[in-house]
């Protein structure tokens, strides 16, 4: 499949005003200006007018697991009985049978990183899967992708409806530094009785199995988090065990931006399209990852579905252009950084030869949401969409 005449985003390198795209395989073999193309143009997708872009990226949601219209019977999203739970896999509890999948790459969402709420100080393992397949595990790309931790007032309202621990922030940091505290003690137990034949290893223990790729760094740690003060506890609980931190929402973030820039800090802001339901959004604003973004910070935007319905990822995009953003650096954020953000970028997140030919071709301008369609969806190759007008 060849793809000419469009405004070509390759989101690692500068837009092509005038490119195309070639896609072989399922990966992407070609990318560059129209004339450097020496092919004739009888064959291929003439897309002029168009702008051709990566797949978008939604860095956190939880797609599949909170079903769509179903209520309690398709609700895997938060096993809020165990305020520690690392040992939940996402690919277990994730219906790709849900029309949502299909509404996510009707908008060009192609890839996805979801997993369990926010009910649990450790809730799970996420997995970054793309949008289409027969199932889950046709369609993951890593898995896990990350380790899910909650702050703030989602596991204190849970908890104390049930009137157990935790109630209070203390108490959920406690929580999350005791499993730490026990999944090194375990790997270290591990470690000498592979030394010492004499010494007999730990029961096995699925918890701290789950936790043992995130106390070496190598598993992310993401931490949902939207005050500020519990920005800085998920940061200093990173500290004290030598985690890889990613703070999920970050609605305070902006307060502290310098802060972060300086520890670099990724942050997936969102979701921008709801109200201010609980205090701890009191701050919220659509500046916030603007201002992230201005500060040096690596930004994400994300919808947390379906909080916001995963079909308006870019409109999200969109919404921080209109606070301010620059629009590259938006499309980044549901694109490029998105996928360096959450593992992936070895895969997806921008038009580079070898990665997967997962490609959005829209009529004009991708973030100019009230004028622009999207005509065509490639998922490694295949048109997964295509425009009724076209």
């Amino acid at each position: 499949m060849l793809l000419y005449n469009g405004v070509v985003h390759p989101m690692d390198a500068p837009v092509i005003p005038r490119g195309y795209v070639r896609i072989e395989g399922g990966k992407l073999t070609q990318v560059g200006p129209m004339e450097e193309l020496a092919d004739s143009l009888d064959t291929g997708l003439d897309v002029s007018g168009g702008h051709i872009l990566p797949g978008f990226v939604d860095a956190h949601c939880h797609l599949g697991l909170l079903g769509n219209a179903l209520g309690f019977e398709a609700d895997d999203c938060n096993e809020d009985t165990d305020p520690c739970t690392p040992h939940l896999r996402a690919v277990d509890g994730i219906h790709l049978g849900d029309l949502c999948f299909q509404e996510a790459r009707e908008a060009g969402v192609t890839t996805v990183l979801t997993g369990p709420g926010s009910a649990n100080p450790i809730a799970g393992q996420f997995a970054a899967l793309k949008t289409n397949g027969r199932w889950v595990d046709e369609a993951v790309i890593k898995a896990p992708a990350a380790m899910k931790f909650a702050l703030g007032e989602n596991p204190k309202s849970v908890y104390h409806d049930r009137k157990e621990t935790p109630v209070t922030r203390m108490a959920t940091a406690a929580l999350i530094r005791e499993a730490l505290a026990q999944a090194v003690e375990y790997r270290d137990k591990q470690e000498k009785a592979g030394r010492d034949p004499d010494v007999e290893p730990p029961d096995f223990d699925a918890k701290l199995e789950a936790l043992a790729a995130v106390i070496t760094g190598d598993l992310p740690a993401h931490f949902h988090a939207h005050r500020a003060d519990d920005i800085a506890t998920a940061l200093r609980i990173a500290q004290e065990f030598g985690l890889h931190p990613v703070i999920v929402h970050g609605t305070e973030g902006h307060l502290i931006a310098p802060l972060l820039a300086e520890r670099r800090i990724p942050v997936i802001t969102g979701p921008c399209l709801t109200d201010r339901s609980k205090p701890e959004l009191v701050h919220q604003t659509l500046r916030g990852p603007v201002l992230l973004s201005q500060a040096g910070v690596k930004v994400a935007i994300c919808t947390d579905h379906p909080e916001t319905p995963i079909q308006y990822l870019p409109l999200c995009a969109a919404m921080a252009v209109r606070a301010g953003m620059d629009e590259e650096t938006a499309l980044a954020a549901i694109t490029l950084h998105a996928a360096q953000i959450g593992g992936v970028d070895h895969r997806v997140g921008s038009l580079t030869v070898g990665k997967d030919a997962d490609v959005v071709v829209t009529s004009g301008p991708p973030l100019d949401y009230w004028r622009s369609q999207i005509q065509t969806v490639f998922l490694e190759g295949v048109q997964v969409y295509q425009s009724r007008t076209e």
